[in-house]
């Protein structure tokens, strides 16, 4: 299990670095990520390099048995680059120019920017690709997280050759953009600009493919680091951080490309919810590489400085959500940083050695918890594999839908994080275990599938869902859902075209309800009220669709607003099992009742039942965690063993 965090010895002298060695191993850290924004004490200038003091903490850290994530630095180029190569700048939807200043100032398409990269880290690779220390390799630093999209004309000339590649031929883009409309039809390439500001709306399949080659462009800068060094001789794994589910980047693609995934998660500890939010993360970044352990490479051990409002972590809090990745298939428990800053944007971010020094409690928790994660039994590899007795549920968790949903010109403006965010939460509060899926995944060891909002589903995604069900799975669809195609086109006959025979329904009008954040004087309706067969009633928002049933059964009816007495939750048996679907936006009381329905129907049960809401139960092999996010005491029950688990406490069991 490794254990540690960011380190940046160029912030402190050398004798700072020979105590931070014995604090290190004090506190039993045997993993820092080194060198992730050294570029100007690595490069002071063009063509000319210093190594001479990240020899030394190379060395330092090697003799007192500390191993290295090394970065490439390539996240924050220095100021003489962006003094010679102004070029190399990033510019906004504006056409602003994006400066320096903070870090992430630069084009990922830039020319320049790419041969400056390429450079420092051929230099980097060479000297330190048989380096003892070296543990890892981490290429940048969190793609995109500043700068989510750039609009310059290195983008522009980088987009117009995605497309080239992509479509071939110019009529296949107007023919998948529908360019007759508005007069938009293109005669070349060339012709293509990122969408940067205009009067009205930007064409909905330019604004999905620019998010595409914004994701692609960025993988290619990793793709292309990563190559340098293992032409370098590098066997060590490679990485770079990923931050839960990041709009930006596909990271589905992205998971394709790294050794290992890692992670960035700062989950709010002012909320009492956030713990559901980082169990996502967690489950999202375990199910990108399935059955291969990841990285918590960042969180923080209390306080950040980028919230309005930054609240401390309570005593216990950080070592609960560090053993909820462990539960949840991570092989290493990372902090951003270790030692505090005393300047810079960041001096207010809490780390493992804080301003206060070692009289703190942030320090005893730090040293405590790595004593705790050196005790840990041997942990087996992420478990892809349901047993009997608790089979497992999956989310379809869609990129490209997440990026189609949120350009304009829908019946509502809406995000699509949040309410996967809310059924993830109704699993969660189940004890269920939960993986993330693409629609055109192998379903088939799964006992219920839930898909809210697959707004954009492939032909290919269809199949593998109709597929699921034939053979066997409980599928949850929830409203706007199989509306377009890939390219954001409506297919001919309007709505649920590919799922609809499958569901048993069919669908004449979205039914858009107002916002909650509508004037209050405003016309038109807020909710809509369903009732189940069972009696149970719960509120449903955005949509109240007007369904047509068509071989499916009714199990829910809306029973206000103007489509009260229509279907509002429907069944449909099909092949071996049965698909659902639900006419609108449940709340937590309708997203808790409708999982019941599913797994009453699919045989799901949870992993340790009668547990409270705030403890969480995961299994990893034979090794069973629980753990309390709640600042009382509580006792729970285990295969007839007592188990009390202390605020923000923890046990780890061996399952039965």
């Amino acid at each position: 299990m490794y254990y540690g965090g960011d380190y940046y010895p160029e912030q402190w002298d050398e004798a700072t670095w020979v105590d931070d060695v014995r604090l290190m191993r004090e506190a039993g850290v045997n993993l820092v990520s080194l060198g992730v924004f050294a570029w100007a004490r690595i490069q002071p200038e063009e063509g000319a390099f210093d190594f001479a003091w990240l020899d030394r903490v190379m060395e330092l850290l090697h003799d007192g048995g500390i191993g290295v994530d090394l970065a490439t630095a390539t996240a924050s180029p220095p100021p003489w680059a962006h003094e010679k190569y102004p070029e190399m700048l990033p510019r906004d939807v504006d056409g602003h120019v994006v400066g320096p200043g903070s870090r992430q100032h630069y084009a990922p398409t830039s020319p320049v920017y790419r041969r400056l990269a390429a450079e420092l880290v051929t230099a980097l690779a060479g000297r330190y690709a048989d380096h003892p220390a070296v543990q890892l390799w981490h290429v940048n630093n969190e793609y995109g997280c500043h700068l989510h999209q750039d609009f310059s004309d290195s983008a522009r000339d980088a987009f117009q050759q995605w497309l080239r590649d992509r479509y071939s031929l110019i009529d296949a883009v107007n023919e998948a953009w529908g360019t007759d409309f508005w007069s938009q039809r293109y005669g070349s390439f060339t012709q293509i600009l990122p969408p940067r500001r205009a009067p009205y709306s930007h064409n909905p399949g330019q604004l999905l493919d620019f998010r595409r080659f914004t994701s692609d462009a960025l993988l290619e800068c990793y793709r292309a680091e990563r190559d340098i060094i293992r032409a370098a001789g590098a066997t060590q794994p490679i990485t770079t951080n990923f931050m839960g589910a990041f709009k930006p980047a596909d990271y589905w693609a992205w998971a394709q490309e790294v050794d290992v995934i890692s992670d960035d998660c700062y989950p709010d500890p002012a909320d009492p919810e956030s713990f559901r939010e980082s169990a996502m993360a967690r489950d999202l970044m375990r199910s990108l590489k399935p059955g291969v352990p990841w990285l918590l490479m960042e969180q923080s051990t209390g306080a950040l400085n980028w919230r309005p409002s930054n609240a401390p972590k309570a005593p216990g809090q950080m070592t609960a959500t560090s053993m909820q990745a462990v539960a949840r298939g991570a092989s290493g428990i990372l902090f951003f940083q270790w030692r505090q800053s005393r300047a810079g944007a960041e001096k207010f971010h809490s780390a493992m050695l804080p301003h206060a020094g070692t009289s703190t409690r942030i320090w005893r928790e730090v040293v405590q918890l790595g004593a705790s994660l050196a005790a840990l039994p041997a942990l087996p590899d992420p478990d892809t594999v349901a047993d009997d007795e608790h089979p497992r549920v999956a989310i379809v968790f869609d990129w490209h839908s997440w990026w189609a949903i949120e350009n304009p010109d829908h019946p509502v403006t809406f995000d699509y994080l949040p309410l996967v965010r809310q059924w993830y939460a109704a699993l969660h509060r189940a004890h269920v275990t939960v993986d993330f899926v693409r629609a055109e995944s192998d379903l088939s060891g799964y006992a219920g599938v839930f898909a809210p909002a697959l707004y954009l589903l492939s032909d290919d995604g269809a199949a593998s869902l109709e597929r699921y069900v034939e053979g066997g799975g409980h599928l949850l669809v929830t409203t706007f859902s199989d509306v377009v195609d890939e390219s954001d086109r409506f297919r001919p006959g309007g709505f649920l075209t590919r799922l609809g025979p499958l569901l048993g329904v069919r669908l004449e009008e979205f039914g858009a309800l107002l916002q909650t954040d509508a004037p209050p004087a405003a016309p038109g309706q807020r909710t809509a009220r369903v009732t189940l067969a069972s009696g149970e009633a719960f509120d449903g928002t955005l949509f109240a669709e007007q369904l047509e049933l068509d071989g499916a059964t009714a199990l829910g009816t809306f029973t206000s607003g103007r489509t009260a007495g229509l279907p509002a939750v429907t069944s449909r048996a099909s092949g071996k099992g049965r698909a659902y679907f639900v006419a609108t936006m449940p709340d937590a009381a309708g997203t808790d009742a409708l999982c019941r329905i599913v797994f009453e129907a699919a045989g799901v049960q949870p992993l340790v039942a009668g547990l409270p809401l705030t403890v969480e139960v995961s299994r990893r092999g034979d090794v069973l965690f629980l753990v309390n996010h709640g600042a009382e005491t509580v006792t729970v029950e285990v295969s007839a063993e007592t188990v009390v688990l202390e605020p923000y406490g923890s046990a780890v069991l061996t399952a039965r």
